[in-house]
């Protein structure tokens, strides 16, 4: 219960009990940069959909998500260019690594975290 408003709120998109969005609404574009792991190397890409994106690669875990699109997955890939292993991927050590836990340490759970970003753009988009 929120403490706030006297509701029962839900703890992962942040939507009071009971509330739903309008199903008329386009669905929110909420894009994301994500790290995803396999084995010692890292792929750092971005969608706007990425449940869909994610089941389409090969990986072992995801370990973090940053909002933000195109312009940030650019600023990340020119930030750790000495670790580029190739296309989007890059091995995965200092200072990515670091880089990686300041992320999570922000928001422990990816798949938490953007399932709150899109209950926020729903409750943009329907008031």
């Amino acid at each position: 219960m929120s403490p706030d408003t006297g509701h029962w709120v839900c703890r992962r998109c942040g939507w009071r009990l009971g509330d739903a969005f309008d199903a008329d609404l386009p669905r929110p574009v909420v894009a994301v940069v994500y790290y995803l792991r396999f084995g010692a190397r890292v792929k750092i890409g971005t969608s706007e959909r990425p449940r869909q994106r994610l089941a389409a690669i090969r990986h072992d875990e995801l370990l973090a998500f940053e909002r933000g699109g195109r312009s940030l997955e650019q600023q990340r890939h020119r930030e750790f260019a000495a670790l580029r292993e190739g296309g989007e991927w890059f091995t995965l050590v200092s200072p990515l690594t670091e880089h990686i836990e300041t992320v999570r340490a922000a928001a422990s759970d990816p798949w938490l975290t953007y399932d709150r970003w899109l209950g926020d753009a729903y409750r943009r988009a329907s008031s």
